[in-house]
């Protein structure tokens, strides 16, 4: 397996946790934060399927998900689901983060958006929480 192929296996595993991550901490948000984590959740699929798709036609076995994850912290209400959601995108950035130097230009793109995806709804999750700052200077580094 080539460095770029090991990134992106990094990559796809933090997608898989952020799937686990956002499927814990729906329940504990309602209305349109529960709209968003579910946007959120379908975001990191769609991004899990890609990255899966293109491994296979690499002809490298994707990382499959894990039955379970650990997680920073219990999820018992809705500021410890808002908490966690902003751990998932700042982690996923950060797995993402961690792969531009091994990676071609396509990839390096594909990362950059992923990062800026991550960014974006790490921003949104800190506003609706009240944590501040609600941005962070270089998102997707650790």
């Amino acid at each position: 397996m080539t460095p770029a192929q090991q990134r992106l296996q990094q990559a796809l595993a933090a997608e898989h946790a952020a799937v686990y991550g956002y499927d814990v901490l729906g329940p504990r948000l309602t209305g349109a934060e529960q709209t968003a984590a579910r946007n959120a959740e379908q975001a990191h699929r769609d991004r899990r399927d890609a990255l899966t798709l293109a491994l296979t036609k690499q002809r490298v076995t994707p990382v499959a998900a894990a039955p379970g994850y650990a997680l920073p912290r219990p999820v018992t209400d809705r500021a410890s689901a808002l908490r966690l959601a902003v751990s998932l995108e700042e982690r996923t950035a950060e797995a993402w983060g961690a792969g531009l130097p091994a990676l071609s230009a396509a990839q390096r793109r594909q990362a950059v958006e992923a990062i800026s995806d991550c960014a974006v709804r790490a921003t949104r999750w800190r506003r609706v929480a009240r944590i501040t700052p609600a941005t962070v200077p270089f998102p997707g580094r650790p």
